[in-house]
């Protein structure tokens, strides 16, 4: 039944393909390619969530953004999963005080989830009591079940829900206010709740009532969301071990314990290293060149940490390995031995000690092999690809074309770097290395299209952002979006939460923003997931539907001392992407709600909506709404707004030939590496990097202990999705370009198709088929070579 599966993937992306990877490029003819600088989860969606390769039930999924910077990742890990542990009790001694559940958060009904209340205690009694439940409910399932949607389906989705969001609530706070405390009563329920999620995964009386819906008389009456449905879980269900024999099964769930452990130890041991590394500076001339943002916020970390006097000016400042101070250090800082100092110890993140997450890949690694032998595949790829639109072999194709297209432009990005640096007299000039490549190139753009990213940021300050992009969203898909404060619990006063209706003024979704780094209790990233789904069945109070929650989730720089949070530009276009994967989650209009909003939709095709939002950073109306001084209401000058958009593509082949090593690593992991193997993980990523990087990459250089996305999220064997859906989304907006970018009627209509297709139908049709709804025609690669500034080169890589 595998091998069917993959055939049937096999047909489905040769036709996507053909017109992606098979005409992208010739090999006479190769241009210079640019990754887009944010995408994230995770997730989530939040781009984020800790997915394996084939969806669980109760998992939901987070986007986060790609690894695109040439020193950082905007939007790093989907959402982790949390810990298991071998020595948690077994459900038998789940026996709870009947008084201690009557006021646990977790299992109270809500209308939105009590995030302002739940605590670490909470999690033990609550999660054992939920699943005792969805234990008697699946049990009731199985002895009454019927091949049909309301004796099948609809139960199915109640227990399948209540589990991924109460899970989901308890997960979300690990996220963004992580203690000690949480993670010891995460891991120890873990087992339970994934031995759960197995016995539901694994369950033949329903796999059977799907397969018999399949295939009755009925088939052909159903609607096209329904088939997905019937067709998901079956395949879900043989990649959950379902056709298993006792000791193989056995094996399987043994394999899946660990891996949830695994994944969740990586997480915690790249959020504690990341936290662990804090370099307190005393003279400023170590610290010349970084601008007043970063100082002001060194000294406040510095003034958190005890240094009660610390001031921007006179110090002394904190050097953290968090975005809002990494970043600054790496484009600013003239002292090249602290720049090299941070660059080490951020690739050297979770690589050594108690943190030290290599033997941690290695039985990753190991285990999904196992897995995928298990089920009869190859390697872990196949197991991955088994639920997405591409095959291994199209993907690596696909990766291939651009490696070959990018790598005379990064080549040329490297002598410009050069002669740049030689002509302002660096004796480094001649023999850039990482830590100077990100501060060299901050030197050239600035010089060659005159922009200081750090004079920027009064125009950009979160307020006047929000204000736009809700603006945008407005003229785009006729919604309206409004404060809604106080109506739901928030888990920090950061966070705000929103309310969006319809032209007729009517709620349709919500959606929680959490904007700021706190990187004592929160990790890295940028991320969107989903609360709630939308849902007929899961109404309540009389609504005919349940509506969508999101939660949006950032590091951006917080407010310091009386201004408000003040953004870089690629801050902003962070905003714009994960807002993308938000709106397809809320406005859905799928009522089925196991292919609502993000559910149900191939891997691969996620980060269509994220990045076809980026594209409106660059659209002059909207940009020139959204950048204006938040001291003088001053809007960015004219002549500031072409430089941006002339800059666009600068430095064009080295961030695409990034996202390749990532995404060729990713791929070359988990087809070829063999355990114990002549090869180790790093030899796998020095010989990709000497394929991928035009400075090799550095002998001791440990990024894969930090590669979140692919050991404790869901891109596993997926990060090429990134490049995949890129082509997608620049071929959505060219839609908008047809049509008159000047034009508000011509973009309020393109956007009506936009949002009764890309964004109304979910998983309810497959993408491409959801595409050509919007499109007309199946995609293109041209206009992905035009945004990106692609041009004729002769490959010599």
């Amino acid at each position: 039944m595998a091998r069917a599966f993959r055939n049937r993937n096999a047909e489905r992306s040769s036709r996507l393909l053909f017109f992606i990877a098979a005409n992208m490029l010739s090999a006479s003819c190769v241009a210079v390619t640019r990754s887009l600088p944010t995408r994230f989860s995770p997730a989530p969606r939040h781009l984020c969530l800790l997915a394996a390769a084939s969806p669980k039930p109760g998992h939901n999924k987070s986007f986060p953004c790609p690894l695109w910077s040439a020193s950082f990742s905007f939007c790093l890990d989907r959402r982790p999963k949390s810990t298991t542990s071998s020595a948690a009790p077994p459900p038998s001694s789940m026996a709870v005080a009947s008084d201690s559940l009557d006021s646990n958060p977790l299992i109270q009904d809500f209308a939105f989830p009590p995030f302002d209340v739940v605590e670490p205690k909470h999690v033990r009694p609550g999660i054992r009591e939920l699943l005792r439940k969805l234990e008697n409910d699946l049990e009731k399932l199985e002895g009454t079940v019927e091949p049909t949607w309301p004796r099948l389906v609809e139960p199915l989705e109640k227990i399948v829900d209540r589990l991924q969001v109460v899970w989901g609530i308890v997960n979300h706070l690990k996220s963004v206010k992580d203690s000690p405390e949480l993670r010891s009563a995460i891991e120890e329920v873990q087992p339970e709740k994934v031995k759960f999620q197995l016995r539901l995964g694994q369950s033949k009386p329903i796999y059977d009532a799907f397969k018999a819906i399949q295939n009755s008389s009925s088939w052909s009456t159903l609607s096209d969301a329904r088939k997905r449905i019937v067709e998901a879980q079956i395949k879900e269900a043989v990649l959950n071990g379902v056709a298993l024999e006792d000791e193989q099964r056995k094996k399987f769930n043994e394999i899946e314990q660990e891996l949830e452990k695994f994944s969740q130890k990586f997480s915690e041991n790249v959020l504690d290293a990341t936290k662990k590394f804090e370099k307190l500076i005393t003279d400023k001339k170590e610290i010349e060149g970084l601008p007043a943002t970063a100082l002001g916020l060194a000294a406040q970390t510095a003034a958190l940490k005890g240094h009660e006097n610390a001031s921007a000016e006179n110090g002394p400042w904190m050097i953290t390995l968090d975005a809002p101070s990494y970043i600054p250090v790496m484009q600013h800082a003239k002292n090249r031995s602290l720049r090299e100092e941070v660059y080490r110890a951020y690739v050297m993140r979770a690589s050594s000690g108690d943190l030290d997450n290599t033997p941690i890949i290695g039985q990753i690694l190991k285990l999904r092999l196992e897995k995928a032998n298990i089920l009869g595949y190859k390697n872990y790829a196949e197991v991955s690809m088994a639920m997405k639109m591409a095959t291994v072999d199209r993907a690596a194709e696909l990766l291939e074309k651009l490696r070959s297209a990018s790598w005379d432009p990064a080549v040329q990005d490297m002598e410009d770097l050069k002669t740049f640096a030689g002509n302002a007299g660096a004796a480094e000039a001649n023999q850039l290395t990482h830590w100077d490549i990100t501060f060299w190139s901050e030197r050239l753009r600035e010089s060659k299209y005159d922009i200081n990213e750090e004079e920027l940021r009064p125009y950009f300050s979160l307020p006047k952002v929000m204000d736009g992009l809700f603006g945008l969203a407005k003229k785009l898909f006729d919604i309206n979006i409004e404060t809604a404060d106080g109506l739901a619990p928030v888990w920090n006063n950061d966070v705000k939460f929103y309310c969006v209706k319809d032209s007729s003024n009517n709620p349709i979704a919500y959606f929680y923003f959490d904007p700021y780094s706190r990187p004592s209790e929160k990790r890295g990233g940028a991320w969107m997931d989903e609360v709630f789904a939308r849902s007929y069945v899961l109404a309540r109070d009389g609504a005919p539907i349940r509506l969508p929650i999101a939660h949006m989730v950032c590091n951006q720089t917080p407010p310091v001392g009386d201004k408000p949070s003040l953004m870089t530009f690629r801050e902003v276009e962070t905003v714009f992407h994960e807002f993308g994967h938000a709106l397809q989650h809320m406005l859905t209009k799928q009522d089925e709600g196991l292919v609502a909003g993000i559910r149900g939709i191939e891997w691969d095709a996620v980060e269509l909506p994220s990045q076809f939002m980026e594209n409106w950073c660059y659209h002059r109306n909207t940009l020139m709404s959204i950048a204006k001084h938040y001291e003088t209401g001053e809007p960015l000058p004219e002549e500031v707004y072409q430089r941006l958009v002339a800059a666009k593509t600068f430095r064009a082949g080295s961030l695409s030939l990034r996202q390749i090593r990532f995404a060729s690593v990713d791929l070359e992991l988990h087809t070829k590496y063999i355990p114990n193997g002549p090869e180790s993980i790093f030899d796998i990523d020095q010989r990709v990097g000497r394929m991928t990087q035009v400075i090799p990459v550095l002998p001791e250089d440990r990024f894969l202990c930090s590669f979140s996305h692919i050991f404790a999220g869901g891109y596993a064997a997926g990060y090429y999705s990134y490049k995949w859906a890129e082509v997608l989304s620049a071929d959505a907006f060219s839609a908008f370009e047809d049509a008159g970018l000047d034009s508000d009627k011509a973009i309020r209509e393109t956007g009506h198709r936009f949002r009764e297709t890309i964004l109304a139908l979910g998983g309810g049709k497959s993408p491409l088929e959801v595409f050509v709804d919007f499109r007309g025609r199946e995609p293109s690669p041209e206009p992905l070579l035009r945004h990106n500034g692609l041009l004729p080169v002769a490959a010599s890589a």
